[in-house]
C-alpha cells in the first residue's frame, strides 16, 4: 500500500538502502518510524528487523559492530535528548573507529503550540544535532516531509564514503506522524552511492615506490588497513614483492600473524634501524615513532637519523578541534591521503614498473625477517610454557585453551583484543577474522557491538567469539538480553580480573614516582568484595552461563559445552573465568 504518513516514508527509504535491521529502544519522539516498522506494508521488501535494545548506548553499539563486521549501515534510533546523551559515548566510539553508523532520532513538536506541557518542553532542543556534531561527520534535522529523502540518502553516502563514520538524523514527531496527501518520489539508490574510495596523486605514489625500493630496512606499519579484506591481501602482497617487515598495530587484522613477514612483537627495534617507514591507516603515527617515558611524559625520536617517513591515511579528511583524536602531528616526507584498498595495488604495480629492488638485497632481508619471525614466536611460546600452571589463570593460558576448544570452528573474534595474546596465539591465516577494538577508548563497547557483529551469522554456524573485561560488562550487562532475544552465535569469555586494571597500573607509577606505598593501588580498583556472578548474571538474561572458572584445566572443557549449545541449542552462552591482573 501507499505511504500515508510521514514515518511511512522513513521505512520506505530505509528499505530502498537495502537495510536489514534497525536497533533501538523505544522512544515516543519516534513512535511513528516505531509504528511504520511494525505495521506499514508496501508490498516492496520485508520491513527492517527491530532489534530491540535496553539502552540507547547499546543500540548504537549494536549498530557499530554490524558495520565492522559486514561494511552495511544499520540505524540505531535514539529517543531525542536523553537517547542521544545515552548514546554520545557509543557514537564517539564510533566516530574514532572509522566506522560508519546511522544515528536516528525524533524531536519536538517543534511548534511549541502543539507540545505537551513539560515532558516535550525538556526533551526539546533548538537543534538536536548540536549535542553531537563534533563527532559525527554530518547531522540534519530536516523540516517536512518532502525532505526525508534527500536527508537520509545524503546522510547514508556521508556515512559510508571515505572515511566511514556516524551521522544523526533528527524527525520531528510531527513531520512522522503527518498524513500525506501526495505521493513522495522515492529516490533511485544508484544514483546516490558513495563515491569510488580515493586514490593517491600519482608521483606520490612514483615517491613511495622509489623510497621503497631502493631501501635497505623497509618497514611497514599498518593499523586500520583490515577494514577491508581486499587491502590486507594487497598488503600481503607488497611486502612479498619487497620482503618488507609488517608491524600490526592491531585496529583489525591488518596482515596474517602466520607469514614470515609479520614481525609484531619486534617494533622497537624495526623502527629504529629503518631508513624508510610507511605508515597505512595508522592511528597515532606519531606515537609510533617516539618513545615515551611514561612518569614524564617526555617523548624522543625512536627512529635514527634521516629516516623517510611516508604516511598514507585518510584521518586528515575528518578532523575536528572539540577532541585531540587527531593525534600528534608526525613529520612526514610523502604525504598522501588515499584508501589503502587502491592505493597499494597501485603501488605495487609502480614499484614492478620501476624495477629498482634489488633481488639478491630482497632474498637477504626475506631470510632474516624469516628468523626474527620464528624468535618472536618462539618467545610467545615460551612465555605460555613459563606461566602455564600459575594460579590465578594467566592470561596467555586462558588465550590458548580457548583457542584450542575454538581452534576446529568456523569462528570470528567480533571483539577483545586481549592484550594481544589471540594474535600471538591463534592462527590468524587471512584477513577478516578479527574485528579490532572500540576506537573512542569508551568502556561499554564490547557486550553490545559483538551482538551486532555476531547478527549476520545467525543459522551459519560461525562461532563468533568476544573477550569481554570484567569491568566493561558491568557498563553495558543488558546487551546480553538483547543477545540472548536476537539468537545470535555469541561466545563471550569473561577475561575477569576482579578489578578495574589499567587504572591499577596507573595507580602503580604515580605511587612509585611520589614514593607513596604501591600496596595502595587496589584501593578503589577492586570488584572482589562481593565478587561479580557473571555466570549467573548470564543466565538471569536466558544466556548460558558457566563459571567462575579457578583452575586452567576446567576452561577448554567449559567453552566446548559452550559452543555446544550455541550450535545445538541456538542461543548465546558466556563463560566467565577467574584471571590474573597481569
Amino acid at each position: 500500500m501507499p505511504a500515508r504518513y510521514g514515518s511511512d516514508v522513513v521505512v520506505e527509504l530505509l528499505k530502498v538502502l537495502g537495510i536489514e535491521y534497525v536497533a533501538l529502544n523505544p522512544g515516543s519522539s519516534f513512535r511513528g518510524i516505531h509504528d511504520s516498522l511494525v505495521n506499514y506494508e508496501s508490498g516492496r521488501t520485508p520491513n527492517p528487523e527491530m532489534i530491540l535494545c535496553c539502552h540507547e548506548e547499546i543500540a548504537v553499539a549494536v549498530a557499530h559492530g554490524y558495520a565492522k563486521a559486514t561494511g552495511k549501515i544499520m540505524p540505531a534510533i535514539v529517543h531525542n535528548v536523553v537517547g542521544l546523551q545515552h548514546a554520545s559515548m557509543a557514537i564517539y566510539n564510533a566516530w574514532c573507529d572509522h566506522t560508519p553508523v546511522m544515528v536516528m532520532g525524533g524531536t519536538g513538536p517543534m511548534n511549541s503550540s502543539k507540545r505537551r506541557p513539560w515532558i516535550d518542553w525538556i526533551h526539546t532542543a533548538q537543534v538536536q544535532g548540536n549535542l553531537v556534531r563534533d563527532f559525527v561527520k554530518w547531522d540534519d534535522q530536516p523540516v517536512g516531509v518532502e525532505a526525508f529523502p534527500s536527508s537520509i540518502m545524503r546522510g547514508y553516502r556521508i556515512a559510508m564514503s571515505d572515511p566511514g563514520g556516524p551521522v544523526y538524523l533528527c524527525f520531528d514527531v510531527t513531520d512522522q506522524e503527518a498524513g500525506i496527501d501526495k505521493e513522495i518520489p522515492l529516490p533511485d539508490p544508484r544514483r546516490f552511492r558513495p563515491a569510488a574510495p580515493l586514490q593517491a596523486d600519482h608521483d606520490a605514489i612514483k615517491e613511495a615506490a622509489q623510497l621503497l625500493s631502493t631501501a635497505q630496512n623497509p618497514v611497514i606499519l599498518a593499523d586500520y588497513v583490515g577494514r577491508n579484506n581486499e587491502a590486507v591481501m594487497s598488503l600481503v602482497a607488497l611486502a612479498d614483492l619487497l620482503s618488507i617487515p609488517v608491524i600490526d598495530f592491531g585496529a583489525r587484522l591488518n596482515f596474517p600473524n602466520t607469514h614470515s613477514l609479520n614481525l609484531t612483537g619486534r617494533n622497537r627495534e624495526l623502527i629504529a634501524n629503518a631508513d624508510v617507514i610507511m605508515g597505512l591507516d595508522m592511528t597515532d603515527l606519531y606515537g609510533a615513532l617516539v618513545r615515551s617515558d611514561p612518569n614524564t611524559h617526555a617523548n624522543v625520536p625512536a627512529t635514527k637519523p634521516g629516516c623517510k617517513v611516508i604516511n598514507v591515511t585518510l584521518k586528515d579528511i575528518v578532523v575536528r578541534s572539540w577532541t585531540s583524536d587527531f593525534q600528534e602531528l608526525a613529520p612526514v616526507d610523502v604525504p598522501i591521503v588515499a584508501n589503502t584498498r587502491v592505493f597499494l595495488p597501485a603501488l605495487a604495480e609502480e614499484i614492478k614498473k620501476q624495477g629498482k629492488s634489488s633481488k639478491s638485497v630482497v632474498d637477504d632481508r626475506r631470510k632474516a625477517m624469516a628468523g626474527q619471525h620464528e624468535e618472536v614466536h618462539a618467545r610467545w611460546q615460551a612465555d605460555l610454557k613459563k606461566r602455564w600452571d600459575e594460579r590465578p589463570i594467566a592470561p596467555p593460558r586462558l588465550a590458548y585453551e580457548i583457542w584450542e576448544a575454538l581452534k576446529k570452528e568456523d569462528w570470528l573474534l567480533v571483539a577483545g583484543a586481549f592484550r594481544g595474546w589471540p594474535s600471538r596465539l591463534w592462527t590468524w591465516d587471512k584477513p577478516g577474522l578479527f574485528l579490532g577494538g572500540y576506537g573512542g577508548g569508551g568502556l561499554g563497547y564490547g557486550p553490545a557491538a559483538s551482538v551486532g557483529a555476531s547478527l549476520p551469522y545467525r543459522g551459519t554456524g560461525k562461532i563468533c567469539v568476544n573477550l569481554q573485561r570484567d569491568g566493561e560488562m558491568l557498563y553495558t550487562p543488558s546487551a546480553l538480553w538483547t543477545a540472548a532475544n536476537t539468537g545470535v552465535p555469541l561466545l563471550t569469555v569473561m577475561t575477569n580480573n576482579r578489578v578495574y586494571y589499567n587504572d591499577v597500573e596507573h595507580q602503580e607509577k604515580v605511587a612509585i614516582h611520589r614514593g607513596r606505598p604501591v600496596e595502595n593501588k587496589l584501593v578503589g580498583m577492586e570488584m572482589a568484595k562481593p565478587p561479580v556472578d557473571f555466570a549467573n548474571l548470564a543466565r538471569t538474561f536466558s544466556v548460558h552461563g558457566e563459571g567462575p572458572i579457578t583452575e586452567p584445566e576446567q576452561i577448554r572443557p567449559a567453552v566446548e559445552r559452550a559452543i555446544k549449545v550455541i550450535k545445538e541449542e541456538k542461543r548465546p552462552a558466556l563463560v566467565d573465568v577467574y584471571m590474573q591482573m597481569v
